[in-house]
């Protein structure tokens, strides 16, 4: 009988013990389950309340950014009385020791030679007239070469987004700066006529250092209004624009003569120059390349 019984009670003490132990595990880990979903849980919350409150942060910041880029509309009958160009160009100048210079007139496009325009249409934005201010081929080609060399190049931009840039950006190539570059451009070509954005680009446009508008451009590098600039003074004008303080005529500069002939070349295949007038303006481009023709500016020093 007590055999009996002390089997009775090691039988009862193993079932409850491994009943409590069963339990005991089984709480625990259901309990270290609910634990992990909880953690989890809240973690995953945090990363998307992070999310949400930068794409806040974001849309306010575009936004602000946004209106308080300038408005084109004043622009329809006024002309700007500097830039954001020239201002910089001037505080350049400042930093170096040297005294900020300025040298622009404004002319109407009836007072440019027609050669000229033709020029620079064709060597900045043949597509110009065509357009609604952003030539979206051109800028397809250009993100994808920026993608392979890793930054911003100067290709793509339109005539109305090298305004927009001017007028009020500053030179650097940051996607921010393109971003607005890209509105603003928007805006001028919604608030103005094709003709008066290109009257305000050819007079508001860098030719040289501290040379402003093809008026200003016409005398300091050949002497003549802009009126009487022949092809291939328009055409060398139109080739300085991607580098206008490093190209001109005086410089000596392999790229600048290039550019200019084929300038010439583009001219002539599109019916703005005759074949006579072609082999003329590529002879011109020559002879004022090699020093025959004295440049206007060769006595005037210039700031760096």
């Amino acid at each position: 009988m007590g055999s009996r019984a002390i089997k009775l009670n090691q039988s009862s003490s193993g079932k409850v013990k491994t009943g409590n132990t069963g339990k005991v595990k089984t709480g625990t880990t259901g309990k270290a389950k609910q634990v992990g979903k909880a953690r989890g849980g809240g973690g995953g919350g945090l990363v998307r309340k992070l999310l949400l409150l930068g794409f806040l942060a974001l849309v306010v910041f575009v936004s602000y950014e946004y209106a308080s880029l300038p408005q084109a509309t004043p622009l329809l009958k006024e002309n700007p009385k500097t830039t954001a160009l020239m201002e910089q160009r001037a505080e350049e100048a400042r930093e170096a020791g040297h005294k900020a210079r300025r040298r622009q007139t404004w002319v109407g496009l009836s007072n440019v030679s027609k050669h000229a325009i033709d020029a620079v249409l064709l060597s900045e934005d043949a597509s110009f007239y065509l357009h609604e201010g952003v030539d979206t081929k051109e800028l397809e080609n250009a993100l994808e070469d920026a993608v392979r060399k890793g930054k911003l190049g100067r290709g793509a931009s339109t005539i109305t987004q090298q305004l927009a840039k001017n007028l009020w950006l500053s030179t650097d190539r940051s996607l921010l700066r393109k971003a607005k570059e890209l509105i603003l451009a928007h805006r001028l070509e919604e608030s103005l006529p094709k003709n008066r954005i290109l009257t305000l680009y050819l007079n508001v446009v860098e030719w040289g250092s501290g040379v402003y508008g093809i008026e200003a451009g016409a005398r300091e590098h050949f002497g003549v209004s802009a009126s009487s600039l022949t092809p291939a003074q328009g055409a060398l004008l139109a080739a300085m624009l991607p580098a206008p303080r490093k190209r001109s005529p005086s410089s000596g500069s392999k790229a600048l003569k290039k550019r200019a002939h084929w300038v010439i070349e583009q001219m002539e295949a599109v019916k703005r120059l005759n074949a006579e007038q072609a082999r003329t303006a590529h002879a011109e481009i020559d002879k004022i390349l090699s020093g025959e023709k004295a440049d206007a500016s060769e006595d005037e020093a210039e700031v760096p």
